[in-house]
């Protein structure tokens, strides 16, 4: 059972757009000890435009293993805290798992607060089939590690998903247009903001949409499971 202490709360943020918060996720910030996030400036400005106003801290993967058993500390003692990322929920492909393992070590109570999330979102988007999937989070930055992990997964027949950053994506998308041939993809980037898009065929199709433009925004690529 949970000992008597602090809770902490698991919030997911927006991914682009503001107006996707949770009126409970807000009411969960306004009402925590202290807020753990990624970057103080970039939920700075979160929690500026919904005048919130909790003292934050920095908790990042340079620094989570160091700083986890200390905030669990901390919770033991009956403060309430609030985890968050940049952007979406946290621990997919973000800090916050040694916290998590800890807080449970400690029996503190632990809750997640739903919401977005950008692996989900482009899930859903794709066009392809969402039961099962396997996502392997962000592709190894290097080549070989990058083309030994599609070898392995182009045999899955599960819809696969990827994230990628704009300053790899060509490089991820010859290396899925190799691999992967004339299997169907799908490329989401800037979701739920302005410049939101979805782009959709084999992966030399969609490599040469982006060779036309320059890549921005975090992309997160969906690929159709094999047929076999």
């Amino acid at each position: 059972m949970d000992s008597a202490g602090g809770i902490l709360y698991l919030v997911a943020t927006p991914i682009g757009n503001l107006s996707d918060i949770s009126v409970r996720a807000c009411k969960i910030l306004e009402s925590v000890d202290l807020i753990l996030c990624e970057d103080t400036r970039t939920t700075g400005l979160l929690l500026h435009h919904f005048n919130i106003k909790k003292p934050l801290q920095s908790f990042h993967s340079a620094n989570e293993n160091k700083k986890s058993s200390g905030f669990a500390d901390l919770l033991v003692s009956g403060k309430s805290v609030a985890l968050v990322s940049d952007a979406g929920t946290p621990l997919i492909s973000d800090p916050g798992f040694p916290l998590v393992r800890d807080a449970i070590q400690k029996g503190i109570r632990i809750e997640g607060i739903p919401g977005p999330s950008a692996l989900i979102n482009a899930l859903v988007l794709s066009g392809f089939s969402c039961e099962p999937f396997s996502f392997y989070g962000f592709l190894p930055e290097k080549e070989k590690k990058r083309k030994d992990l599609l070898s392995e997964t182009v045999s899955e027949k599960k819809t696969i998903i990827f994230y990628e950053s704009p300053y790899r994506i060509l490089r991820a998308l010859k290396d899925l247009s190799e691999i992967f041939g004339s299997r169907r993809i799908s490329v989401a980037r800037e979701m739920t903001k302005k410049f939101e898009e979805v782009v959709r065929g084999t992966a030399a199709e969609v490599l040469q949409h982006f060779e036309n433009k320059t890549p921005k925004g975090e992309f997160v690529i969906v690929v159709e499971g094999c047929a076999k």
